[in-house]
């Protein structure tokens, strides 16, 4: 099984994550002829991104070599994949085939489960007023002073 480009021989990924990724290396397998790609550009956090945005200036670009095996592995710059909720992988051209086929794309990394956290709105005090801290005594006590 592979995913094979339309048209052209441009590919392109969108992958979500459910928490934070820090994305450490890529491994991309394709068949040992023309339709292997041949370059790959890594893009950080630009959910549904499509061809039209792939004209601006890459996180990371890597020159790929043929590897129908999937041994060779591709480390990013982790400074600059740390943090990963989504990412978009274009492969702009391949060895020189009308179309890209990629039989395997390989993520190595470190998962952390996202903390989200909702806004919370707060009411805070200047000074207390007595009238909204009503105390209900068990026994009242009343104190005559003379």
């Amino acid at each position: 099984q592979f995913v094979e480009s339309d048209d052209d021989e441009e590919l392109l990924f969108n992958i979500p994550f459910t928490g934070s990724v820090k994305l450490k290396g890529v491994i991309v397998m394709g068949e040992d002829d023309g339709t292997h790609p041949a370059e790959m550009r890594l893009f950080r956090n630009i959910p549904h991104m499509s061809f039209d945005d792939t004209a601006k200036e890459a996180e990371q670009t890597f020159s790929l070599s043929r590897d129908p095996l999937g041994e060779l592995e591709y480390p990013t710059k982790i400074a600059r994949f740390s943090n990963l909720y989504h990412l978009s992988m274009h492969f702009p051209k391949n060895f020189g085939a009308e179309t890209t086929k990629i039989f395997y794309i390989g993520l190595k990394g470190e998962w952390t489960e996202a903390h989200r956290h909702e806004v919370t709105i707060c009411n805070y005090e200047a000074s207390a007023n007595p009238a909204d801290h009503k105390l209900e005594q068990i026994t009242p006590q009343t104190h005559f002073i003379s």
